[in-house]
Formats: C-alpha cells, sequence, structure tokens
C-alpha cells in the first residue's frame, strides 16, 4: 500500500497579509476617528453658538461663526437676575471641589483598610462595596431625599453636599490599588516602630497610593460637577443650585423666552471648561492610577 500524500501547507501571501492588516488598521481608525468627531463636534457647536445673538441661530449654520457677540453673552450672563449665575458657579465649585477631595479621601481610606487591616466583617463589608457599585445613583435620590426630610435638611447646602462624600466605585479602586502597590512588609515595619494606623496610612499608604487618589479624585470632580438629579430633588432655592441645575432651570424658559439661547449655551460652554482642565492637569496622574490598579 502506498502512504497517503499529504498537501504541503499554501504559503502565505504577503501581498493579502499586509492588505487585510492595513484593512483591519484601517476599521479600527474609522472608529476612533467617528468617535472622536462624536465627542468633540458638541464643544465645537458649543464654541460657535456661544458666539451668536438670538437672531444668529436662524441666520447661521450650526458650526459657522456668526458676528461676534461672545463678550455681550457672557455680560449678560453675569448679571441676568441678579447675577445668579455667579452663585451657580460658586456652589458647583464647592460640591465638586471641596466635595471630591474629602470623598477622594474617605474613599481611599476605606479602600486602603479594606485592602490591608484585618477585621471582622470585611470581605462583607467589600461585598456590599461592590453591590453598591451597581446600583445607579439615581434609585437612592428618592430614599436620600426622605432620610434629608426627616433630618430637617432639605432646600440646604449639606443635602446636596454630604451625600456626594461616598462613592463604591472610588472605594472598589482604592481597595484594588492599595493591594497592588502598598507592600504589607513596610506596613509592618511601621507598626514596629510604634506607629498608629492613622498614622501609616496618612505617611506610607496614602503616598505610595497619590496616583490612585488622584484618579479617584478626577472621577469624583467629574460626577459631582455633572450631578444633575440629586440637585434637582434636594433643592428649590436657586442660589443653592449648581451650575447644572441652574443652566436646566433656564433652559426650560427659552422655548418662552428666546433671549435665554444665548444664556444657556454660553453657560453651558463655561461649565465644560473645568473638566477639560482638570483632564489635561491630571491626566499623566489617573492614566498611571489606573494602569497600576488594573494590574492586580
Amino acid at each position: 500500500m502506498t502512504a497517503p500524500t499529504t498537501t504541503p501547507p499554501r504559503p502565505a501571501t504577503p501581498g493579502r497579509a499586509a492588505g487585510s492588516r492595513w484593512t483591519s488598521r484601517g476599521a479600527v481608525h474609522g472608529v476612533l476617528l467617528l468617535a472622536a468627531l462624536y465627542s468633540v463636534l458638541p464643544l465645537v457647536w458649543l464654541a460657535t453658538s456661544a458666539t451668536k445673538s438670538v437672531g444668529d441661530f436662524s441666520t447661521s449654520g450650526a458650526f459657522e461663526f456668526a458676528d461676534w457677540h461672545l463678550w455681550d453673552n457672557l455680560r449678560n450672563l453675569f448679571t441676568t437676575e441678579d447675577g445668579v449665575f455667579l452663585d451657580w458657579i460658586r456652589n458647583s465649585v464647592l460640591y465638586a471641589g471641596v466635595g471630591a477631595l474629602l470623598g477622594a479621601l474617605i474613599c481611599t481610606a476605606c479602600g486602603y483598610a479594606i485592602a490591608k487591616l484585618d477585621f471582622p466583617g470585611r470581605r462583607a463589608l467589600f461585598a456590599v462595596t461592590l453591590a453598591g457599585v451597581l446600583v445607579p445613583p439615581t434609585a437612592l435620590a428618592l430614599p436620600l431625599y426622605l432620610l434629608a426630610s426627616h433630618l430637617r435638611v432639605v432646600d440646604t447646602f449639606w443635602a446636596v453636599f454630604i451625600p456626594l462624600l461616598t462613592n463604591p466605585f472610588g472605594v472598589y479602586l482604592a481597595r484594588t490599588f492599595a493591594e497592588a502597590s502598598v507592600p504589607d512588609e513596610v506596613l509592618e515595619a511601621a507598626r514596629l516602630d510604634g506607629a498608629g494606623e492613622l498614622r501609616t496610612f496618612a505617611t506610607i499608604a496614602l503616598p505610595v497610593m497619590l496616583p490612585g487618589f488622584v484618579t479617584i479624585l478626577l472621577f469624583q470632580f467629574v460626577s459631582i460637577w455633572n450631578n444633575f438629579f440629586l440637585p434637582l430633588v434636594m433643592l428649590t432655592d436657586p442660589e443653592l443650585f449648581p451650575m447644572t441645575l441652574g443652566i436646566y432651570q433656564w433652559g426650560t424658559r427659552a422655548p418662552q423666552f428666546p433671549d435665554y439661547n444665548p444664556l444657556v449655551i454660553t453657560g453651558s460652554l463655561l461649565a465644560v471648561i473645568p473638566l477639560v482642565v482638570a483632564f489635561l492637569v491630571l491626566q499623566r496622574q489617573w492614566r498611571s492610577g489606573l494602569s497600576a490598579g488594573s494590574v492586580k
């Protein structure tokens, strides 16, 4: 009997492999380009529309500059209704700036405690934290309102500020980062030298976890700055509104009073600028924090 003949594998065609590689690369670049346009075009529209007057919206294109009315729009923005927009800026800075700083510190401390301290119920506490990540913030608005009503803090600064100090995702991220970056040997050496847990966290763990802390800080800042539903439920006094809720209130009046359209657009443009600046200033820290936290 003759042995069955086997057909040798067909060598790959260099031109075909190169063509498929370039095709796949072009598809990826095309998807990335569409995603970039989807993200950037609204900002371009805000920048062009903020320079228009009420009449220019009907006589010029969406991405077209008309007569330069930006300074007039800014002056009207800061003087309408006795300058209430300045109060909204102050409130947003307090809610997002102070709230994000304290919230990131609380989340970092909680994540470090879950990762490095041995206490009863640690696993159960982490399981509850993971469950909290899955709960949408809108589902907590009504319970928070009932609790604030029981404490008689509705329509006050604290009704919005206090609930923003906790973030289950921040605790989860801090716990992951602490396990990956804080050595147990260094902590044990500090405890043998007589350092307490608070001092160990402040002088050893927190500096090591600084990239993770900045990442949580940035997430907290963006979340609080864009927060809308909780202030909508808690607040009725316009002087306590953040920028998101105040601009929304003006936007509801725009169909009846077109003069509010330039105010809404210019205010929205100003509201986006701090987020862009925060990402540009902190991009090195939060990118390293995300990559280090994902190693574990």
